[in-house]
């Protein structure tokens, strides 16, 4: 009785049951990779092709070339060997592949792996004209034309995606920027009136900045904006410091200490030294340097410690009378980027303001706020273009910053693009566009925390609210302990009620003899109660008062009582 096949023998059965059967994943998954290599291999082998192969932890990249140069792109699951996506062979060619192609490019396979994975739409409105992320890409915030700020926690977020908060900071004003500062700790709120605001990081007002007097002439004296804003953004290096630009033809900075009046005033001016909009406006990486992009096509750039003359100015950026939509500095300070309202994207060097180092011409622009932002390595510039309702898919375009070379496009939506911003920590892309959707895109790889937070949480379960009833069953032969009361007729308990004093109201009998507590005792026990008993209130008819008193005048004469008697003594 030592082993278990004595105790099996001896009560009659065989085992114990089956084991549970384990299963080595890595295995598995090592099995699953080798066979999707042999199978894409084989197929290779048949058409003659060249094979190069890009591993991620779940996606495999595959780049063949035929014998005829061509280059083909594909994207497979490692897991179930499905196709994710593929590109036109037309742009591979652009991609600078060795010629036995047996290597990769590994500083372009970044390019593919970085827009591979795109993440369902945060955000429903009009049309998403701000976004902002903080320091940490903790919190997205979105805002559009339908006047709403909204809050988005990536850590706190499930696969639905929702806001945890929605407001309207600037009542009917369409919100044009939000940015948070450099601490993360509140966010500048630019719309369409003149008062800029700025919210901590739960919505709450802090400040909102003062309104000019609109009949001053010299914008300088007053203490505000008089007319719409336009753009704005913090101080890179001061936390107290952000700016603003106007339709009254000023730049402002502000101290987040003092809203009743702004801290400098710096004004553009035309050629002929007239009064010009600004469109846009950005700090330098290291806040020394304050650049604005105007409607007459100018880009003028100031010392911030020097508001009168400009320190760089180009007089024909742009052309004239297009808004400049964004205007944004490398982070190595060198290099300034311009996206124009004339479809052009524009790389100036500050050294040489003259004319523009790199222009791409062609890019549609239908918005004042289409921006235009630098990859964190300073390797890419990236922005984005419109198109117009049902005539095709606005795109999220990749320029070389050295080459100027359209590196990489991806159709975002059926709409235009018109916000970006790559998060320097995230290393991921956010994207706002015209029709209400803001996109994520990362990669699985390369990205850190950010949306990778909230696209593993499955969706809550919703919580039914549960509601107890009482259900009545008539069941006319069921038991007599089973058996609901009839409801009776209410005569004979109202008559019940007529008889108890206390439900029937009735009155208290009157008072005998003096009256107590209040209440006067009945008539006769006084004077004057007994001449209104006997004299005021006697029904005799006297009508005729001769009769009344002739009535008693033969008692009088044959029994006299008062005079008589007197007068006979």
């Amino acid at each position: 009785m030592s082993g278990d096949g004595d105790i099996a023998s001896v009560m009659g059965f065989s085992g114990f049951g089956k084991k549970a059967r384990t299963f080595d994943l890595d295995a598995i998954f090592e099995q699953t990779r080798r066979t999707a290599i042999e199978r894409s291999q084989h197929v290779l082998v048949e058409l003659n092709l060249c094979i190069v192969l890009v591993p991620t932890t779940s996606i495999y990249i595959v780049v063949i070339r035929n014998k005829r140069g061509t280059f083909l792109f594909w994207a497979f699951s490692v897991f179930c060997m499905e196709l994710i996506c593929s590109t036109d062979p037309a742009l591979t060619e652009q991609f600078g592949w060795f010629d036995n192609c047996t290597r990769s490019n590994t500083e372009y396979s970044i390019y593919f792996c970085c827009l591979l994975k795109e993440e369902t739409p945060l955000s429903v409105s009009p049309q998403v004209s701000a976004l902002g992320l903080d320091p940490s890409g903790a919190r997205l915030v979105t805002g559009g034309y339908d006047f709403d700020v909204r809050f988005w926690d990536f850590a706190g977020m499930d696969q639905a995606l929702q806001a945890f908060r929605s407001l309207q900071p600037c009542e009917c004003h369409q919100i044009k920027s939000l940015q948070y500062s450099i601490t993360g700790d509140v966010i500048l709120v630019i719309s369409g009136n003149s008062q800029a605001k700025v919210l901590d990081r739960d919505g709450f007002n802090v400040m909102e900045c003062v309104k000019g007097d609109q009949y001053i002439v010299d914008m300088a004296n007053t203490k505000g904006h008089t007319a719409m804003l336009n753009s704005g953004c913090w101080h890179p290096k001061i936390k107290e410091e952000f700016m603003t630009c106007s339709n009254d033809g000023t730049v402002r900075t502000w101290d987040l200490n003092s809203e009743k009046k702004h801290k400098s005033v710096f004004k553009p001016r035309s050629f002929q030294g007239k009064k010009v909009i600004p469109t846009c406006c950005t700090y330098s990486r290291d806040g020394k340097l304050i650049a604005a992009g105007c409607q007459d096509g100018t880009i003028q750039i100031w010392d911030r410690n020097l508001s009168v003359h400009t320190k760089f100015h180009c007089r024909q950026a742009h052309t004239p009378g297009s808004d400049t939509s964004c205007v944004t500095f490398s982070y190595d300070g060198m290099t300034l980027a311009s996206r124009g309202g004339d479809d052009t994207l524009k790389t100036w060097d500050i050294r040489n303001f003259k004319k523009p180092v790199n222009m791409a011409a062609g890019l549609t622009n239908y918005f004042s706020v289409t921006d235009c932002c630098f990859s964190p390595d300073d390797k890419l510039l990236v922005t984005g273009t419109s198109v117009k309702k049902d005539e095709g898919n606005g795109k999220l375009v990749f320029f070389d910053r050295a080459s100027f070379q359209r590196v990489y496009e991806i159709e975002v939506t059926n709409a235009s693009v018109v916000r970006c911003l790559w998060h320097p920590k995230l290393n991921q892309i956010m994207v706002g566009t015209g029709n209400g959707l803001a996109k994520v895109y990362y990669d699985p790889v390369k990205s850190h925390r950010g949306a990778k937070l909230c696209v593993v949480k499955s969706k809550r379960k919703e919580k039914q609210a549960e509601m107890l009833t009482q259900d009545y069953i008539i069941t006319p032969h069921a038991l007599p302990m089973f058996r609901e009361a009839r409801q009776r007729s209410t005569r004979k308990q109202l008559e019940k009620d007529r008889l108890d004093p206390k439900k029937s109201h009735k009155p208290e009998p009157p008072v005998s003899g003096p009256g107590r507590g209040g209440r006067v005792a009945a008539h006769g026990g006084t004077l004057s109660s007994f001449i209104v008993k006997n004299i005021a209130l006697d029904k005799t008819d006297d009508s005729n008062p001769r009769e009344a008193i002739l009535r008693h005048a033969k008692e009088a004469s044959e029994n006299p009582y008062w005079v008589a008697p007197a007068y006979k003594q």
